[in-house]
């Protein structure tokens, strides 16, 4: 019997020694890239667009920390420390509040994934390209869409909304709190509790809004100023239901925003919160969500949003985790008020300069312009590519042309988090003007 082992396993090695030989002698097809031989070089710039912004240096420093395993005691508590940030950057006390792996166009496919299911009434307001991109999802899950169409710059009004639920009788209204493709900032004070007395749960995109513009997702009231009865953050444990008062007014179901804008961190995050009434709708489904990677329940209980012991979902990006830590962190030592005067006065700063230089704000509404990014109307015989490309060639700055409806229309200009200040102003303002100078102009 030993010596048949023996004889055995010598037979296998002379055959395992042919193999690697065989695969050896063949050559191989691709060849190691010579690109890859050099040092790895990243330029200088001040990112100016609609995002992703530069990092902050606490933010760059969590990056280079140790890897730690994505089910590790140390990475849930940050997963919690971030699920408290995210309550108090929402303004909001729900317990299934968590973080995406992915940017957020994931966070949008995720709340439409497991709210809509095939035949549900969408009802969705389109006026930019994010409009238009939760158009196009719910038409691939077999929704039963109902656009709501503004020309670029526009918004909805209470009457308007009021006049398409009566309508469609949706399960599920979208609106674009930050119009980043526009710069418009959209109304929402009386949204929800309109939406409610139609039976429909109000979904909300604040990806370039957030941290720069108000915004208050258990008390979107129809005055817009009623706060929290204590805070929603108290950096001791997440707040739920017996974290203090929990009457609420009628205010956003759903909401979502992503890392790389006023949060200064690196893109590939995004958060979002769900009411009891969007949860109660989700683990109430007829049907699975199309997704597993993003199927809410499953992502609830590895965030640890349920009673249940964590499961294993995915594996999530834990240097991104820890880096959206620190930014919510940041933000939570700033103040959600702080920081929303300091873009508010960035962005008026911004406005009175290149009213100065001539130029035409896109959005004719103070009251209705985006904070953290500003459309500019391309001035008359210009290209607009131009402009932007003389502006990173000769200063390292990024801006950006319109996208979507306002491709070839506008000017974009972010001032997103610690790039919310008079000097980065300064200097895309002498930047545009030299641009203005310098590059050609049609005779038309």
């Amino acid at each position: 019997m030993l010596w048949a082992l023996t004889e055995a396993r010598a037979v296998l090695g002379h055959r395992t020694a042919g193999w690697v030989r065989t695969m050896a002698s063949r050559s191989l097809l691709v060849a190691p890239p010579a690109a890859l031989s050099k040092p790895l070089f990243i330029p200088s710039r001040l990112l100016l667009g609609p995002g992703p912004s530069n990092l902050t240096p606490r933010v760059m420093a969590a990056g280079g920390l140790p890897v730690l395993g994505h089910m590790h005691q140390e990475v849930y508590q940050i997963m919690d420390e971030i699920k408290q940030g995210i309550q108090y950057v929402f303004q909001t006390r729900n317990p299934l509040s968590l973080a995406i792996s992915g940017s957020g166009h994931c966070a949008l496919e995720a709340a439409l994934f497991n709210l809509l299911e095939p035949g549900d009434s969408f009802l969705v307001g389109v006026s930019g390209i994010w409009g238009q991109r939760a158009q196009d999802i719910a038409e691939r899950i077999g929704a039963r869409v109902c656009p709501m169409v503004k020309a670029p710059g526009g918004h909805f009004t209470l009457q308007e909304v009021e006049e398409a639920l009566a309508q469609h009788k949706p399960v599920l209204l979208f609106l674009a709190h930050g119009e980043s493709s526009t710069g418009v900032l959209q109304p929402l004070d009386g949204y929800g509790e309109l939406c409610h007395r139609h039976q429909c749960l109000l979904l909300v995109d604040s990806v370039a809004s957030l941290g720069g513009a108000p915004i208050y997702m258990d008390r979107q009231d129809t005055c817009g100023v009623l706060r929290l009865a204590q805070p929603a953050w108290n950096g001791v444990g997440p707040a739920g239901e017996g974290s203090g008062p929990t009457a609420r007014l009628d205010g956003i179901d759903v909401l979502y925003s992503g890392s790389q804008k006023v949060l200064n961190a690196p893109p590939g995050t995004s958060l979002i919160s769900f009411s009891d009434k969007a949860k109660n709708k989700i683990y109430a489904r007829k049907t699975k969500p199309v997704s597993f990677y993003l199927d809410i329940q499953w992502l609830a209980n590895f965030w640890g949003c349920d009673d249940r012991p964590r499961t294993y979902h995915h594996t999530t990006p834990i240097i991104s985790l820890y880096s959206l830590r620190e930014s919510l962190a940041h933000l939570a030592e700033q103040g959600l008020e702080n920081s929303w005067q300091q873009h508010r006065e960035a962005s008026e700063y911004l406005h009175t300069c290149l009213q100065g230089l001539g130029l035409q704000l896109f959005v004719k509404d103070q009251a209705l312009r985006l904070p953290t990014i500003t459309s500019v109307v391309v001035p008359m015989g210009y290209d607009w590519r131009d402009i932007v490309k003389y502006i990173m060639d000769h200063h390292h700055i990024e801006i950006a042309g319109g996208l979507g409806p306002s491709a070839g229309k506008v000017l974009r200009i972010g001032l997103l988090g610690g790039n919310a200040t008079r000097e980065n102003v300064d200097r895309v303002t002498r930047a545009l003007r030299e641009a203005l100078q310098r590059c050609p102009r049609s005779k038309l």
